[in-house]
């Protein structure tokens, strides 16, 4: 593949599926996956929730946003976004010069039952339903300012996969 692909960055809240639908679409499309949390967990050598704990949110956001411009640089990338990464302006004005974004949505009750269980969520430690409804409801009207959008309820991984590959490929 001599031609250089924009990248196709996946945003959506925590659980929402980015990273496991992003590493089958890179093996599909042949490109490299970048998961922005991961990447920040390998460079500071702390999870996402120690980094929360142990240095802060803001420390955490910084550092989102220094890796994820670093990121947007490149190109022929798949690359799942940690859930608040797309509130940042900054970070959304490098994807649109650079990238398609989708926004994997899913119903409230759907990703409340993925993430309750998850030590991983810092943002959702011992937390309710109703603060997972409070942060989706404040981020759903930036999310929906990608490219795309597409509904994951009542979908499984292939449906997903195969409604944002014809996304990219049409784009």
């Amino acid at each position: 593949m001599n031609k250089l692909k924009k990248n196709l960055v996946l945003t959506g809240m925590m659980g929402s599926g980015k990273t496991t639908i992003g590493k089958s679409l890179s093996q599909r499309l042949d490109m490299g996956f970048a998961d922005i949390d991961s990447i920040i967990e390998k460079k500071v050598g702390l999870s996402i929730s120690e980094i929360f704990e142990k240095k802060g949110e803001k420390a955490f956001r910084d550092e989102e946003e220094k890796e994820s411009k670093k990121i947007l640089k490149k190109t022929n990338l798949i690359i799942a976004l940690g859930g608040g990464a797309f509130i940042n302006e900054n970070i959304r004005n490098e994807i649109k010069k650079s990238s398609v974004s989708v926004w994997l949505d899913l119903d409230i009750k759907m990703l409340y039952k993925r993430v309750k269980e998850s030590k991983k969520r810092p943002l959702l430690k011992n937390s309710s339903e109703e603060e997972l409804i409070r942060i989706y409801n404040l981020r759903k009207k930036i999310y929906s300012l990608a490219d795309f959008k597409v509904q994951c309820s009542y979908k499984n991984k292939e449906q997903i996969i195969t409604e944002v590959l014809q996304i990219y490929e049409d784009r």
